[in-house]
């Protein structure tokens, strides 16, 4: 296997793809023979590119325990060469071509190539052209990262560039979150076991809530945020698809078609928002004091949104979704709040229970249910049981380094297609319009704007109910 990774030098392929793939030769779920090519806009000598490797496994992987020796063995499998363009192809084809011959080492195996293209949207038409127009798209695997398109006109019209030079099935649009094994999760609880699956519904459960917040700045990459903004960045994306994780209908059965399908079915189902009354953006205090930004910007770094999803098990339930910089704390949480009926044998006392999922690190799940109070009297109380996914038998993988495998061994069901996305794009292009509401100001380290807790209804927000601004 060739993995082409395009934007080489870039923050994404520092951040994330070397440790993915240092954690997956480090686990053997590499192909025996493997190397890394690096493509970029300038020249880079295999040396310096190796140099390039070895920083972005020391700054971001020590959380996956990675060390000096996964880098070398990373950097020993490198190499580089300039980017192709329409016009010119360069050495690319010529390096390309050598790999392979290397790999195969006479044997008369194909050489799996897979063009992973870790570049700024602006780019992918341009790459993928160039890749049409030299010949170098047949029989090859190619991954697209988010966001795919910035718009639905833009999202169509890349997608028609694409299908002129790739089958479908060639096609892999990346979205870590569907790698993250605590995402995963959420079909396994439900449909694997009938406590869980029995309740999935609106009879049982009052509002979903799909909440992100990051306490992360955006500095350093102001530039490049300002041209998108949180809602872009995430509910068009990632929490989008989370919800229809949630909302899905159980799929025929797990091959990846079946799940895509109902995946793809639910997402199908979302009402388009309405910025007037399900939309509320907000802007950290700051923001237009960073370098790059405009100083009358009105990018949103914070976004909640109230979505409906119209089919007969989820009608009238909430899924609230919230995600922004510069809050109070870091979270990645799905949480269903089941409903409570409070004239029943123990009245106003009987809390919500709640269904709760991390899907940080390697996840865990949460249970929160009404209790007796230790003590003599007949007294009512919560608490909270919890299983840290760390701790079941098996080692997790980091998201990417999972979608990796997937992309290596063809399996697409944790993939996106051009139907979902089509759907996710009707749902949100309300937001793209005139009726976009204006961001509130929010002061770095809260919740956000206190104008979001109105969506949340008389539950709250479950995460920062302590202090709501």
């Amino acid at each position: 296997m060739v993995l082409v990774l395009h934007g080489a030098r870039g923050d994404l392929s520092r951040r994330m793809v070397y440790p993915a793939l240092a954690t997956l030769q480090r686990r053997g779920l590499l192909p025996e023979r493997w190397a890394v090519l690096g493509t970029g806009r300038g020249e880079l000598s295999d040396e310096d590119f190796a140099q390039v490797i070895r920083d972005g496994i020391e700054e971001f992987g020590a959380g996956d325990d990675l060390a000096e020796d996964d880098a070398r063995v990373l950097t020993e499998h490198a190499r580089y060469t300039r980017e192709l363009t329409e016009d010119d192809p360069g050495q690319f084809p010529d390096t390309l071509a050598d790999l392979c011959r290397t790999l195969a080492d006479g044997s008369g195996e194909d050489v799996d190539v897979v063009h992973y293209l870790a570049v700024p949207p602006a780019a992918f038409v341009p790459v993928t052209r160039a890749l049409h127009a030299h010949d170098l798209n047949r029989g090859v695997r190619i991954v697209f990262e988010k966001p795919y398109g910035t718009s639905p006109e833009s999202f169509r019209e890349l997608d028609d560039v694409v299908h002129e030079v790739f089958d479908e099935e060639q096609v892999f649009r990346i979205d870590h979150f569907l790698g993250k094994e605590a995402t995963q999760n959420l079909h396994v609880l439900r449909f694997a076991n009938e406590l869980f699956g029995s309740v999935w519904d609106r009879t049982h459960v009052e509002q979903v809530q799909v909440d992100v917040p990051e306490t992360l700045d955006v500095a350093g990459r102001a530039e490049f945020y300002d041209a998108t903004g949180a809602a872009l960045d995430m509910v068009v994306n990632h929490l989008f698809q989370v919800a229809a994780q949630v909302a899905m209908e159980p799929p025929h059965d797990l091959a990846a078609e079946d799940l895509v399908h109902a995946r793809e079915d639910a997402i199908a189902c979302f009402r388009p928002l309405d910025p007037g009354t399900d939309v509320v953006l907000g802007q950290f205090v700051g923001y237009r004091d960073l370098d790059g930004v405009d100083d009358d910007s009105g990018t949103d770094t914070f976004v909640a949104v109230r979505l409906w999803v119209d089919n007969p098990r989820w009608e009238g339930v909430p899924f609230l979704l919230r995600t922004g910089k510069r809050m109070a704390d870091d979270a990645q949480r799905v949480s269903l709040v089941l409903r409570r009926d409070p004239e029943h044998l123990f009245g106003d006392e009987v809390q919500h229970g709640v269904v709760s999922l991390s899907l940080a690190g390697d996840g865990a799940i949460e249970i929160t249910t009404t209790v007796k109070r230790p003590g003599p009297d007949l007294r009512l109380s919560t608490g909270t049981a919890r299983l840290d996914l760390q701790d079941v038998d098996g080692d997790a993988l980091p998201p990417y380094a999972s979608l990796l495998v997937d992309v290596l061994q063809g399996d697409r069901s944790l993939f996106t297609t051009p139907r979902g996305l089509e759907a996710a794009w009707a749902a949100f292009e309300p937001l793209l319009g005139d009726d976009r509401p204006a961001v509130h100001p929010y002061a770095p380290g809260s919740w956000g704007p206190s104008e979001a807790c109105d969506l949340a209804g008389p539950v709250g927000w479950l995460l920062g109910q302590t202090d709501p601004t």
